[in-house]
């Protein structure tokens, strides 16, 4: 079994960063992680994914070249950079793990666990 907590979530001005930490509890091994955010009335929105060794890494077309995900599997971590952020990357954001070898998938069904999220609230 994996729980996973998030945290790092604030209140920023446009431009600013943040950090989202993800720390998973029990074993990641081979588990592929994801960073997803959802508003309310919005579905769920694929934000980045990273493989179990982390030589694979997508990323949403909106956040793309603005956020890097990356690992620590030693430290069972994942992290979320989000750097330049805007208003409309306001949202709750949640990670996600699954327990696969290869490409990290990108549709939220197919994740098996889940973080409780975060926010993250951009003012213009």
């Amino acid at each position: 079994q994996v729980q996973l907590v998030e945290s790092g979530g604030g209140l920023v001005q446009a431009g600013a960063s943040l950090r989202l930490s993800c720390v998973a509890s029990g074993i990641l091994s081979s588990h592929a992680m994801g960073w997803f955010r959802q508003v309310p009335g919005k579905e769920r929105e694929f934000v980045a994914a990273i493989s179990w060794i982390g030589g694979f890494s997508y990323y949403g077309d909106s956040v793309k070249g603005r956020f890097t995900i990356s690992r620590d599997n030693a430290k069972n971590t994942v992290y979320l950079q989000m750097n330049s952020l805007k208003p409309e990357d306001t949202a709750v954001y949640s990670c996600a793990a699954v327990r696969r070898l290869g490409a990290p998938p990108r549709e939220p069904n197919e994740y098996d666990y889940w973080g409780q999220g975060t926010q993250v609230t951009v003012s213009s």
